[in-house]
């Protein structure tokens, strides 16, 4: 084989083995007015709710009560050795994601409903329940959700 066509076959086929590194390295994009309501803005923020994660895989909030309307700054941190995320769905979008999680867990999100964390690591979430209901949370690294790493939030009617 001439090395020109040795050369684009190498070529090629570096591009097929990382193109789903390419896809999964972010996830981005907003969804908007969703089922679980919509990303908050800092100014709206009528209550800050503190939220730890840790190896133990549990959420030191697992039942959260918010009230239809208000904008929550959810203040999360990691106090484990090893990454988490907490991000809000229902449950389907939740398991929907955890299978892609699954696929590529080295997956970063770039989505107001959720935040990765390193080990150490603090942000937050800022989101507006608009809506009465179930909203779910969960670290969606693999096996992290498997091990019970989730909760939910009871939103009350106005």
């Amino acid at each position: 084989m001439k090395t020109t066509h040795r050369l684009l076959i190498t070529t090629l086929l570096a591009g097929l083995s990382i193109a789903p590194a390419i896809a999964a390295g972010t996830h981005a994009g907003s969804h908007g007015e969703s089922a679980i309501g919509q990303p908050g803005k800092t100014a709206n923020v009528t209550r800050t709710i503190q939220v730890d994660m840790s190896d133990n895989m549990r959420f030191s909030a697992p039942l959260i009560t918010v009230k239809q309307g208000e904008t929550i700054r959810f203040v999360v941190k990691n106090l484990g050795k090893v990454k988490h995320e907490f991000s809000l769905g229902t449950e389907q979008e939740l398991l929907e994601h955890y299978e892609v999680m699954k696929k590529f867990p080295d997956m970063e999100h770039d989505e107001p409903s959720k935040i990765s964390l390193a080990p150490g690591g603090k942000g937050e979430v800022i989101w507006h329940f608009s809506k009465a209901g179930t909203v779910n949370f969960a670290c969606l690294h693999p096996g992290h959700y498997d091990a019970g790493m989730k909760g939910r939030i009871k939103v009350a009617k106005q």
